[in-house]
């Protein structure tokens, strides 16, 4: 039976990829801060009461997983916060650079033990952190985590492709979750649908990519 484990599994996109793959014969172990009953019913092994950004927290998932094989590791816990300039929240900022970008790496790097050639790391970034496909502005915080995100999972890439794992950088989507007040275009269901189908593409030759969901390869 493969293992997968996920971050942010309680709700929302998290969710739905951990009953995608409960229903698909994986082992799903799911990562939250607060454990749900949505979360239960999937039949999930819940680590619950991990914050990503702690480091203690980061060490006993890693204790608490020590060795269990990971075929699949999904960096899906994230925060978005908004900065008005002129007004910025520096500290709102650097918590965002802290739980989007810098707590995934930590995690990949205390669970590299866990996997082997073969194994997978799906990063749930942006295309927010896209900085060719900025035309917008604003959101000065989540952006730069998502980009420094996408950096991180590059660089994990080219690192790790001797090992034999590969790596992606996936845009779920603007998806219908609490993080965007339940205003997106599409349910965590089909964005959940897209990114399984992106991961299951995932091997050494395209790993470092940058993809939406549904297929779309995105600029950096």
């Amino acid at each position: 039976m493969k293992h997968v484990v996920i971050t942010g599994a309680n709700r929302g996109i998290g969710l739905e990829l951990a009953r995608l793959y409960q229903r698909e014969g994986w082992q799903v172990i799911g990562v939250c801060r607060q454990a749900s009953a949505e979360l239960a019913e999937v039949g999930a092994q819940v680590i619950d009461s991990i914050d990503v950004s702690r480091a203690e927290d980061v060490r006993r998932l890693a204790s608490i997983l020590e060795g269990k094989t990971i075929d699949l590791l999904i960096n899906n816990a994230g925060i978005m916060q908004d900065e008005v300039l002129g007004e910025l929240d520096f500290d709102s900022i650097r918590l965002q650079m802290e739980v989007n970008a810098i707590a995934p790496l930590h995690i990949c790097e205390a669970l590299l033990p866990n996997m082997q050639r073969g194994s997978k790391i799906a990063n749930i970034t942006s295309r927010m952190g896209s900085i060719g496909d900025n035309d917008s502005g604003g959101r000065y915080g989540y952006r730069a985590a998502k980009a420094a995100f996408n950096a991180f999972g590059r660089s994990l890439a080219i690192d790790l492709k001797e090992r034999g794992i590969a790596v992606a950088q996936l845009h779920p989507g603007f998806v219908k979750t609490r993080m965007v007040n339940f205003g997106g275009l599409i349910s965590p269901e089909e964005s959940a649908a897209g990114l399984v189908q992106r991961i299951a593409e995932l091997n050494l030759e395209n790993s470092g990519s940058f993809w939406h969901s549904n297929g779309e390869e995105l600029p950096w």
